[in-house]
């Protein structure tokens, strides 16, 4: 893979695993040397990726989540796998304000905040299969 080191974590799409998961791929992006305001970009933009797979990709059910990080020279890539429902239409889900939730009253805004926080954001969904969403950041750091 040419991966200078990788990571993988499965959680339980509970909300309480939300800010673990965000802390781990935190501490596993802390190795590129970041600023805080880094960090906090990545943190921000995993909450986001695992919330919508509780919310969105899981809804009232129970299911995996699976958070998979590289670093390869200076960029942190994330990937977030969810199995569950799926997105019907992607574009759609990626303008800034649309939720499918409004009685739940979220800000429709999950996709926006990842691709504000994170240099690059592709997603890939298939109904009834699941969604994976896959994030990359560069650290302007030097060893």
């Amino acid at each position: 893979m040419g991966f200078e080191n990788e990571m993988k974590l499965e959680i339980l799409s509970k909300s309480q695993n939300e800010a673990f998961a965000r802390v781990v791929v935190g501490a596993f992006a802390s190795q590129l040397d970041p600023t805080i305001e880094e960090i906090a970009d990545v943190k921000t933009a995993v909450s986001e990726a695992v919330t919508n797979c509780i919310i969105h990709g899981y809804e009232n059910s129970q299911g995996l989540i699976t958070i998979k990080a590289n670093i390869k020279d200076n960029t942190l890539e994330v990937e977030i796998i969810d199995h569950g429902k799926g997105i019907e239409n992607i574009e759609e889900a990626r303008e800034p304000l649309y939720t499918s939730k409004p009685e739940l009253e979220r800000s429709g805004m999950g996709f926006t905040v990842m691709e504000t926080f994170m240099d690059s954001l592709k997603v890939y969904s298939k109904i009834g299969e699941g969604t994976t969403v896959i994030m990359t950041k560069k650290f302007n750091s030097v060893f």
